[in-house]
């Protein structure tokens, strides 16, 4: 236990501070369960407003915010929610293609020359003399 006065104090500001940032974790993370269990756009805009609250006050990281919503939006749109209410139709699974037999290249026909309109360069510059090395 501190005895300074101003070590009491700031015992204090901390313990208020830890309960009101895991609070708003918790929340986070209740938000972001109920999303994974039963996805629904309302889910989804809560998370993403828990998010957008921890960002407000300094809980984490603008960008981390922006990765863990685009994350959880991801995940929504693979399970058939989109954030208007409409229910999207489920992602079909990535398929490989049979790839095509290959041709011989044909060579690209030869462009013709264009004009060229720029005007002609001024005479070159003399290079700058260089300073004589010392010894």
């Amino acid at each position: 236990m501190p005895i300074i006065k101003s070590a009491i104090k700031r015992m204090r500001q901390t313990a208020r501070r830890r309960a009101r940032n895991v609070s708003l974790k918790r929340d986070i993370k209740t938000a972001v369960k109920t999303l994974v269990a039963t996805p629904s756009a309302t889910a989804l805009s809560a998370a993403q407003s828990e998010l957008d609250t921890a960002v407000k006050k300094g809980l984490i990281k603008k960008n981390t915010a922006a990765r863990r919503k685009a994350n959880l939006a991801k995940n929504a749109k693979a399970a058939g929610v989109t954030l208007d209410g409409k229910s999207a139709p489920a992602a079909k699974p990535a398929t490989k293609a049979k790839a095509a037999p290959k041709k011989a290249a044909a060579k690209p026909a030869a462009k013709p020359a264009a004009k060229t309109t720029a005007k002609p360069k001024a005479a070159a510059k003399p290079a700058a003399k260089k300073a004589p090395a010392k010894k």
